[in-house]
């Protein structure tokens, strides 16, 4: 199982500049730790998490770091030209020295991200896919000749193609369509945070029914703490975890709310739940025997090639602290 830093630079101190700076100093000791990847968001008109434009935060962890994998968790397609995305992620390819990987999403409930780009939510998931086909196209062929519903284009080759012969791809879906589409082709599966571990399971198995050649992957995401105690590591997540909950379930109500006739499945402990009490069980936060335990536990479920751990400290060194005491006392007993 590799080792992953989930990165979402939250703006915990309401200094944008210091948020940023903060958040490379946390995949800089990853990279030192010997951690395999470090996963960088996407989210839009946010004011806590200030990863908006995430293949320019990616360009600048390329030139800052040399060794840790690059992956966008995810880039959301539906609100991005797709040949403009085919061509920065193929350069981002080089500057990164073919550490990138190529994560994507149709965005979750954040209702004014669909409004601003214009995509009405029933059509994300729909646009994001169309997005990837055609994407997959740009990077490996010339010439390029695409008409779908939402894109087109005439003869397209892009310039430079990427340094990698194969960009490893991850969809983060738990929908059928989604999961469909990425047994398909092979692609990897991504879970984040609130994803409950019964859906993370049916999203593998739907997969594995479609897609037996066990080329499948699973990058579970998880929010993070470890600490000498239980009830520190709680203690100093907490404070986090209150905040994503609030926000989280405000933004999951305004979803349900102005969802239409659209069908949306409802956000429970069974599908994608942001209750405080549900999001520390599901999390890797306790000490160093909880934390393994935890750990093997989705390993035992779900057989995950990476973990990408979330820090939820909002202090920097506390965080950086926390990482250290992961890579003595929990990484090779896991």
């Amino acid at each position: 199982m590799k080792t992953g830093l989930f990165c979402n630079y939250e703006n915990h101190h309401q200094d944008a500049h210091r948020a940023i700076q903060e958040q490379v100093a946390l995949v800089k000791h990853a990279e030192s730790l010997g951690f395999d990847e470090a996963w960088i968001t996407e989210h839009h008109f946010n004011e806590f998490n200030l990863s908006s434009s995430i293949l320019v935060l990616m360009a600048h962890l390329a030139g800052a770091t040399s060794k840790i994998r690059l992956g966008s968790a995810a880039v959301l397609l539906a609100f991005h030209n797709p040949i403009r995305v085919a061509e920065d992620i193929a350069t981002l390819d080089h500057l990164c020295e073919g550490r990138l990987i190529f994560g994507i999403a149709k965005g979750g409930p954040f209702p004014e991200q669909n409004k601003h780009f214009a995509t009405p939510m029933g059509e994300s998931r729909a646009k994001t896919l169309e997005a990837m086909v055609l994407i997959h196209k740009l990077l490996y062929e010339t010439e390029v000749s695409f008409s779908g519903k939402y894109y087109h284009c005439d003869r397209v080759t892009i310039y430079p193609k990427p340094l990698q012969r194969n960009i490893p791809v991850y969809v983060a879906s738990g929908d059928e369509q989604g999961i469909d589409f990425a047994a398909r082709y092979s692609f990897g599966l991504m879970g984040g945070p609130p994803f409950s571990l019964h859906r993370l399971k049916n999203t593998v198995a739907r997969y594995r029914s479609i897609n037996t050649s066990g080329s499948e992957k699973l990058m579970l995401a998880r929010f993070f703490f470890v600490a000498k105690t239980n009830e520190e590591a709680v203690s100093e997540a907490l404070p986090f975890i209150r905040k994503f909950s609030q926000k989280m379930k405000a933004n999951a109500a305004a979803v349900m709310q102005n969802n239409g006739n659209q069908p949306h499945k409802p956000f429970t402990r069974d599908n994608i739940c942001f209750d405080e009490d549900y999001l520390i069980e599901n999390s890797i936060i306790g000490d160093a025997a909880t934390c393994r335990d935890k750990i093997k536990r989705f390993q035992d479920e779900l057989n995950i090639d990476a973990l990408a751990l979330k820090p939820s400290s909002l202090q920097l060194q506390k965080n950086l602290e926390s990482l250290t005491r992961y890579n003595q006392e929990v990484r090779n007993y896991v």
